[in-house]
């Protein structure tokens, strides 16, 4: 088994003595806190500090709970999917408030956390960073510790970047709460130029000095050159991107292809839908792990049909389900594609059928029965406040060899992709079509954009697009493998906002499907509006949190709009 029980935390705060009193048996030692020095003279004390921030500081939920995602949302209650157009929350859980476009720097839902916890984690690795040279351990590991560091701080800025633009940029400096507020670095916004470059180079630095492989003992839970690598991939193609326009489609050709030059990742060659069970195997980059005691959101009981004891959380949308293509690779709105509206679910792009339970859909010896009058998994079946919203049950992530009722201790180890290389493959194919056409092999590779979209629809089953495709035909084949290859992984939300594209997106309701048993045994499909949706330009950014600007004296430069 995988070295992936992570620290939840080790705090570096010096023991404190109680010095208002004289007593000696009162000058008692705290015995959950590590001291400074403790840390500073154990290499493996330090060590494990260092890959403790690749947790960070814990999500607060409406309860006051708390859970440890790492980067990102991951697998939370709500997902990240469902401020999108992928998925809506049942109960709610502050999604709402961005898909209805209600979005203020006071209001800001799930996405509230975001900025505090990504400093928090700078501010961490920077401490790290300027005690190490005191930490007795050979050179080597040192550069590899300091190369690990550098790649978790730009993998903050990264998430920072993508969701605020510009940001400030600390560089190695450890701020403490008794500085002077009148300190501008600590509070002005670097442009997104210098915001983006100053990253990109980080990872050129972290990969530097990163190892290629971890062994078996950490695998791809802690940071490799190809993960400092493909997520420079990612932010060299945000950056060529109409929203960033910072940078060029061919560094991001050059970017992506830096990664498939590793000669080390490939595609994973089973199921699709069995990728998402086990981080161990060829197309995996960089995840999290988890274990007993360690283990995220059940994610069998909090997002499965009602009728069988699921609480049916986060619930694809209809306006996911019409853009899965036919298996014959047309779009379901081609008169020719074979499209049946009597029986939609026939004959999809095969990931439909790994990643969203319909009607009639087979699922854990049984059926999923979304129909009304009678069907178990809809208001008529069981616990129906938990009915699915839109008709729709998720299907990808869901591991049916863990318990749906009563899976405390037994469920919740499924990794969480940060990074994958057929993302990598679609960064490639998008930035190649952008820079040089869909048939053109850029120099130095031996894919064009239209081979390496094939390599992943191949992977699906899906049948190849054929060359000769125009340059914006392509970029359409772009959006949709990204679509469904990608859906629920923190993909959408980013995706639709850098191609400028989310006022088009965002601004369609969430439709979901109510199917009615005739008396003849067939069914009627009628689209329904679930939840209504709506996104303003101000909403390409995120505002930064009130709390922030008010804590900086007004000095922090709010994005625009709000």
């Amino acid at each position: 088994m995988k070295k992936n029980i992570l620290i939840n935390s080790i705090l570096f705060t010096a023991v404190v003595l109680a010095a208002s009193c004289k007593k000696d048996f009162l000058n008692v030692n705290a015995t959950n806190l590590i001291s400074e020095e403790a840390i500073f003279a154990d290499s493996s004390l330090f060590e494990d500090y260092v890959v403790a921030r690749y947790i960070g500081v814990k999500l607060q939920d409406k309860e006051g709970e708390g859970t440890n995602p790492g980067f990102g949302r991951g697998f939370e209650y709500a997902l990240w999917s469902s401020i999108t157009d992928e998925s809506i929350y049942t109960n709610d859980d502050n999604t709402w408030v961005i898909q209805e476009g209600l979005l203020t720097p006071a209001t800001l839902g799930i996405a509230g956390t975001i900025w505090g916890r990504s400093y928090r984690s700078i501010r961490e690795c920077n401490y790290a960073l300027n005690n190490i040279d005191q930490v007795t351990m050979s050179d080597e590991h040192r550069a590899y510790l300091k190369a690990e560091l550098r790649f978790i701080r730009a993998y903050r800025y990264h998430d920072l970047i993508r969701n605020y633009g510009g940001v400030v940029l600390m560089g190695d400096k450890v701020y403490n709460l008794d500085d002077d507020l009148q300190d501008a670095a600590l509070f002005t916004r670097s442009t997104l130029q210098e915001s983006m470059d100053y990253v990109l180079a980080e990872l050129d630095t972290a990969a530097a000095g990163l190892p290629l492989d971890n062994g078996d003992s950490w695998a791809v839970g802690r940071a490799t050159k190809g993960a400092a690598l493909a997520l420079k991939s990612r932010l060299a193609l945000y950056a060529a991107s109409p929203l960033y326009s910072v940078g060029a489609w061919a560094d991001a050709v050059t970017a992506a292809q830096a990664v498939i030059d590793l000669n080390k990742y490939s595609l994973y060659s089973g199921d699709y839908g069995d990728l998402f069970l086990d981080a161990d195997n060829s197309e995996a980059i960089f995840a999290r792990y988890y274990t007993t005691n360690a283990n995220h959101v059940c994610l069998e009981i909090a997002n499965g049909p009602n009728g069988y004891g699921g609480w049916g959380g986060n619930t694809p949308l209809q306006n996911l389900v019409d853009d899965y293509e036919m298996d014959n690779g047309k779009p379901i709105t081609d008169a020719t594609s074979g499209y049946d509206a009597g029986n939609p679910y026939e004959n999809r792009d095969p990931r439909f059928y790994a990643t969203i339970l319909y009607n009639g859909a087979a699922y854990r010896d049984d059926t999923v029965w979304t129909y009304t009058p009678g069907g178990k998994d809809s208001k008529d079946g069981n616990d129906n406040w938990n009915t699915s919203l839109t008709g729709y049950y998720l299907k990808k992530f869901m591991n049916d060899d863990y318990p749906l009722t009563n899976p405390w201790g037994s469920a919740g180890f499924q990794p969480w992709y940060y990074l994958r290389y057929a993302e990598v493959l679609l960064n490639f194919a998008e930035a190649a079509n952008e820079a040089y056409g869909p048939d053109v092999v850029p120099s130095g590779s031996t894919l064009s954009a239209r081979t390496a979209i094939n390599l992943i629809r191949e992977r699906a089953g899906m049948p190849d697009l054929d060359a000769g495709m125009s340059q914006s035909a392509m970029r359409d084949a772009v959006i949709y493998e990204r679509r469904v290859e990608l859906a629920f992984e923190e993909h959408r939300y980013y995706d639709v906002r850098r191609w400028e594209i989310a006022e088009t997106t965002e601004n369609v309701p969430a439709y979901g499907m109510t199917i009615t048993l005739n008396d003849d045994g067939s069914y009627t499909y009628t689209e329904k509006t679930a939840l209504s949706r709506a996104f303003e330009t101000q909403h390409y950014w995120l505002p930064i949190p009130r709390t922030e600007i008010l804590a900086s004296d007004n000095q922090l430069e709010q994005n625009a709009g709000y």
